[in-house]
C-alpha cells in the first residue's frame, strides 16, 4: 500500500545527513550521482506533523533556555508504554540520556569496571562493541544460532563460554540486525542465564515500536524476578525518525540500580536537550500513534518488495524480519568473498549498505539494507541488485 507522506522524496544531500552526506567517503557511493544510501538506521521520512508543529511553536517563542520540569515528558513516556506495550512504569524510574549509545555507555560506567567481560549476542548492533572497547571492558561474543532461517538462542554453548569475569549482558530487543522479536520463553531463558552468571541485563528496546503483523514485542520488564538486575532503554528517536535530537530513556525499576545510575549521571554532568524532550512529547501522542500505524503498513510493503527481489537472486537470502526496517541479507550461497560481494553492491549497484562483519561473529557473509525510504528507491535498489548479480541466475 502506498502513502503519499512516505512516498514523498525529501532531498537530504547537503543537510549534514550522516546517511546521505557521508556515503561517498565511507562506501564510495555518491548520492549526487545517483547512489542510494541504505546503511545507517535513520528514515528518509518526515516525522509526524505534531513534531513539526511543536518545533515551530518553540521557534516562534524565540527563547531557548535550560529545560526544567520533565513531568510532561515522563507522563508521555508512561502513557505510551502503557498504551502501546502494556507496560506500567513510574515517572521516577526514567532517566534522560543523549540517546541510547550514551545510555549504554553510562550503564557500563555505573554497573561494571575496566577489564570486565560484557556479553553480546552476536551478530548485533555494532555500537555496543565500540563503546565496550572504548571503555576498557572486554567484548564476550555469544553467537546466535540459526534455525529455519532465523536467529535463536544457543544458551548451552553460551554457558560454556562464561569465565566468571562477565558482569553485564547487552540485549538488543527486537534484534538488530536480524529482526527477531524475542518470545516470552526466550526472554525467560535470557533472564535465567543472567541470574546464573550474575549479570546485569541491559535491554535496548529502541526498535520496540517497529514490529510487523504477526509478531508482538514483549518488554523485558514483564519477566518476573529480574527487576533487581534489569535496565531497559527506549526512545522516540528510532520510531519517529528524530535521531538527531539525541534523546533516550533509561528506565530502571530497582531502587539500588537507580541510585547507582543517578550517581554516574551527576558525575558526568548530563542534562536534557529541550528540543529533544519537546519533540518526544509531541511524538508520544494520538497523532504520533496514527502516523506509526501508517508507517508500519508502508514498511511492510517495502519489506515484501525487497525480500521478493533479493530472494530471486541465486545464492542470496534475506532473513525474515519480524521487526525493524533493516533487511539482513545473506550472500554466503553465492560462494563469493566479502570483497566480491561489496564490489557488486557498492560499485556495480551503487548502493551503500552496512557490512555484516561490523556486527560481530556470525555477520561475515551478510550486508544490512535500510528499507525506511520512499518506495521508488526500494524499487530502484531491487533492480540494481538483481542486475549486479544477474550472472548467477
Amino acid at each position: 500500500m502506498s502513502d503519499e507522506k512516505f512516498d514523498k522524496i525529501i532531498p537530504r544531500i547537503g543537510t549534514h545527513s550522516d546517511k546521505w552526506d557521508c556515503a561517498k567517503a565511507l562506501y564510495g557511493v555518491d548520492p549526487e550521482k545517483g547512489g542510494i544510501p541504505m546503511w545507517v538506521a535513520d528514515m528518509d521520512f518526515a516525522p509526524p506533523a505534531s513534531v513539526q508543529r511543536k518545533l515551530e511553536e518553540m521557534l516562534s517563542h524565540g527563547v531557548y533556555g535550560y529545560y526544567g520540569d520533565q513531568s510532561d515528558y515522563k507522563a508521555a513516556i508512561c502513557w505510551w508504554m502503557r498504551e502501546r506495550h502494556n507496560w506500567h512504569i513510574q515517572p521516577e524510574w526514567i532517566f534522560t540520556t543523549h540517546g541510547l549509545v550514551n545510555g549504554t555507555s553510562i550503564c557500563l560506567d555505573a554497573f561494571s569496571k575496566e577489564g570486565d567481560g560484557i556479553v553480546l549476542m552476536t551478530p548485533v548492533y555494532h555500537a555496543f562493541a565500540r563503546v565496550i572497547n572504548a571503555s576498557g571492558r572486554n567484548v564476550v561474543e555469544c553467537e546466535l544460532a540459526q534455525e529455519d532461517g532465523r536467529y535463536v538462542l544457543d544458551i548451552d554453548a553460551w554457558d560454556q563460554k562464561m569465565s566468571g569475569n562477565e558482569t553485564m549482558l547487552l540485549l538488543c530487543s527486537p534484534h538488530n540486525p536480524g529482526g527477531r522479536v524475542w518470545s516470552k520463553d526466550e526472554l525467560v531463558e535470557i533472564a535465567e542465564f543472567c541470574r546464573r552468571h550474575d549479570l546485569i541485563l541491559v535491554s535496548d528496546e529502541i526498535h520496540h515500536d517497529l514490529v510487523f503483523s504477526g509478531a508482538q514485542h514483549i518488554p523485558a520488564a514483564s519477566i518476573e524476578g529480574i527487576e533487581d538486575r534489569l535496565v531497559v532503554m527506549s526512545a522516540t528517536t528510532k520510531t519517529f525518525n528524530i535521531a538527531g535530537s539525541h534523546t533516550g530513556n533509561v528506565i530502571i525499576q530497582d531502587a539500588k540500580l537507580r541510585d547507582m545510575f543517578a550517581r554516574r549521571m551527576k558525575a558526568l554532568g548530563i542534562s536534557p536537550n529541550s528540543f529533544g524532550l519537546e519533540m518526544a512529547i509531541a511524538a508520544y501522542s494520538q497523532e504520533g500513534a496514527q502516523w506509526l500505524d501508517d508507517l508500519l503498513v508502508y514498511l511492510e510493503e517495502n519489506k515484501r518488495i525487497f525480500d521478493e527481489a533479493i530472494n530471486s537472486i541465486s545464492g542470496v537470502k534475506s532473513m525474515h524480519l519480524e521487526a525493524t526496517y533493516l533487511a539482513w541479507v545473506d550472500f554466503s550461497g553465492t560462494g563469493m568473498t566479502k570483497a566480491e560481494i561489496v564490489q557488486r553492491v557498492q560499485e556495480r549497484a551503487q548502493i551503500a549498505a552496512s557490512h555484516g562483519d561490523s556486527f560481530g561473529k556470525g555477520g561475515e557473509s551478510f550486508m544490512r539494507f535500510n528499507l525506511a525510504t520512499p518506495r521508488s528507491y526500494i524499487l530502484e535498489a531491487c533492480e540494481r541488485l538483481k542486475a549486479a548479480f544477474s550472472d548467477l541466475q
